[in-house]
Order: C-alpha cells, then structure tokens, then sequence
C-alpha cells in the first residue's frame, strides 16, 4: 500500500442552479466560462476544452463515476469536494447529495468548506456581494449537526485515527475562530459520538498561521497561490504577452511563470507544524476574468510532475494516516486548473500524476 493518500480537489460547479441563472444568465454552469474564452495573444492556450469525459454535468451518476474511475486509474486515492454552506443555504449541492446518495461510488472523499462571499469578481474581494457569508453561533452549531448527521457518517468519508478530516478554506473570516473549533469538537464528540474532529485550515492568501495557534490540527498549503503570488509578478520575459500589453497600450502585473512558482514552492523553508504539501497542474483564469485574469505561462506535464516527484519524495508522513499531499486541482476548468484529459494535452497530467506517483 502507497504510504502517501493522494488527493484531488474537485469544484462542483458543472451544472445548473436557480441562482446562477438569475446572476449570470439561464443555463450557465462552468462550462459557459471555459467555452466562451478565446486566446488573448501568439501562443496562448484557450479555451480548455475536455476530451475524454465532455461536457459533463455532475448531476449525472455516470459523470461523477467516470471521473471517479479516471483519478483512480492515475494514483489518486480520493476527493477534496469544495463544500458551499451560507447559513444553512447551500449551493452546488447536487452532485454532493447525489455522491452520497450513490454508494456504489467507491472513492474515498472529504470536504474543504469554501467560506467566502460569492461576488461578481469571482474572488471574494469584490463589493457587489451576490450572496454572503455571515458567522453566528447558532450557525455553527447547525452546520456542524448537518455535517456529522449527513456527511461524516458516510463510510467513504477520510479520517484520521478515526476522525473526520474537514478543512477550511478562509479560517481568517471568523471572529473569533477558536470558539467555533472549539463548539465543533464538542459537538462532534459529545451529541453524535465521534472520537474527534481533524481539523484543517488553507494557507490561502498568503495566510501561514501556525493551525496550532487556531486550535486545529494541521495546514495545507493552497498551491494556486503559489503560482499567482505577488512576488513572481512578471510582465516583459514572455514576448508574447508583451506584444499584446503594447497592442493594447496598456501594462498588465497579471503574468507569472510555471517553472519560478515550482521552484519557490520546491525550496521552500517547511514550517515546525504539520502542513500538508500540495502541487497545481497550471493556471490561468481569463475563462472567467478575461484580459484581467492571471495567466501561469510555461506549465507542462513534464514541470507538474517534477514539482509532484519532489514533494512526494520529500514529505514524511506525521503519522501512518496524517499522509496526504493534495493536487488542486481535478477539473477547474476556468481556471485552466485540470488534470482531467483536454483538447491539447490529453491524459498527460493524468499520466504524469501516476508516473510521479508510482515511485512512493
């Protein structure tokens, strides 16, 4: 048995919901974004387009068992499912209720709560709040009881040493975020009978608190940031992109380079608490953003799964079960953030993701 779990987020966005309609017009899913997008200068790849599984739509039991299939075929041992709760509202929740209604899907799963506001920008920041994130106690509490109730007890759901394993994206936006870990755990333990919770939190924009400080057990480091992190901001090496800046007379801090994030992840000085290591296959969001998005130039199978080989072969399990490392991600496909099979690459990311995982 492979002493590492490879696991692989997966976005449920890919297919239709009432509130998408009315935001963003009839029938829109994920989809709508990456085949609208178009190359915005000499050698771009737009749009991503899919191969192997289509234009899928996770409502679909067939769709969520063919990608299933197809992340298993390539070394990955489960899923990180994005979780979206406002309240007690949630959204994107068919293909969770209809995988937790399909017991025959043998893939392992977990969720990363997405805490943030929805906006019109995408990225949590923007003022024009489509729908809000609000924090009380009482909420706590019926998203913890939800949780536990309908989702936790899934024989399919990863644990550690017995305890669910649940992350948090933006652990940051709570007011006082200990009380809410600490409501959790009690009750997880004392009103449903589970020997505890194993918390995590996102190191998400450039957020590296230490999990210990915040009463949870461990980090993961959230790797698309560190593709588009500030400080390998890069306007003028790509020849291309800066053509098209001067077409457009105008200057862009938007491009970055594959190779220089891989290889500030790769020398990274690792933290005394436990952190979870994780790998992106690329980026680039001008699906969604177009000319405003950011774009990760130079990213190749070949480069993913160097950057996958040298932190597989890095990490040391924490224990015999704290031995994940995350790929994030399998189908954020607006973001050009996929291993699933496309137009240009076919199964290569997927190919790479086993090849570097064959050597655990």
């Amino acid at each position: 048995m492979n002493k590492l779990r490879p696991l692989a987020f997966v976005l449920p966005q890919f297919h239709p919901i009432p509130e998408n309609d009315l935001w963003w017009g009839k029938g829109f899913t994920e989809w709508t974004n990456v085949t609208k997008a178009t190359p915005l200068f000499e050698g771009h790849y737009q749009p991503h387009l899919p191969t192997d599984l289509g234009f899928y739509d996770l409502r679909l039991p067939q769709a969520r068992a063919e990608q299933a299939k197809l992340a298993k075929e390539h070394g990955i041992h489960g899923f990180c499912y994005y979780h979206y709760w406002f309240n007690g509202k949630r959204l994107l929740n068919q293909p969770i209720d209809g995988m937790l209604d399909q017991k025959d899907l043998d893939m392992p799963f977990m969720f990363c709560w997405a805490n943030e506001n929805w906006t019109r920008r995408w990225d949590g920041r923007d003022k024009e709040i489509l729908i809000e994130q609000k924090y009380s106690k009482d909420d706590d509490i019926a998203h913890m009881r939800w949780l536990c109730e309908h989702v936790f007890s899934d024989e399919r759901y990863i644990r550690i040493d017995e305890k669910p394993v649940f992350m948090i994206y933006r652990h940051n936006l709570f007011p006082d975020f200990r009380e809410t870990v600490k409501l959790w755990r009690e009750i997880a333990i004392k009103e449903f009978g589970y020997k505890d919770l194993y918390l995590m939190i996102t190191e998400s924009l450039n957020d590296k608190t230490n999990p210990k400080n915040m009463g949870v057990d461990a980090s993961v480091e959230f790797s698309p940031h560190v593709l588009i992190s500030d400080y390998q901001q890069n306007i003028t090496k790509h020849k291309s992109w800066a053509k098209f800046l001067k077409l457009k007379k105008k200057t862009s801090k938007k491009y970055r380079h594959f190779r220089t994030g891989m290889e500030w992840a790769l020398k990274r000085n690792l933290p005394n608490y436990k952190l979870y290591r994780s790998v992106t296959p690329c980026w680039d969001n001008t699906a969604r953003r177009g000319e405003s998005g950011i774009i990760v130039h130079g990213s190749s199978p070949e480069l993913y799964q160097y950057w996958l080989q040298n932190i597989v072969a890095s990490f040391k399990p924490f224990s015999k079960e704290e031995n994940f490392v995350f790929i994030n991600a399998m189908n954020e496909w607006a973001e050009g953030n996929h291993l699933e099979p496309c137009i240009k690459y076919g199964r290569a990311y997927l190919e790479a993701t086993k090849n570097a995982l064959d050597d655990i």
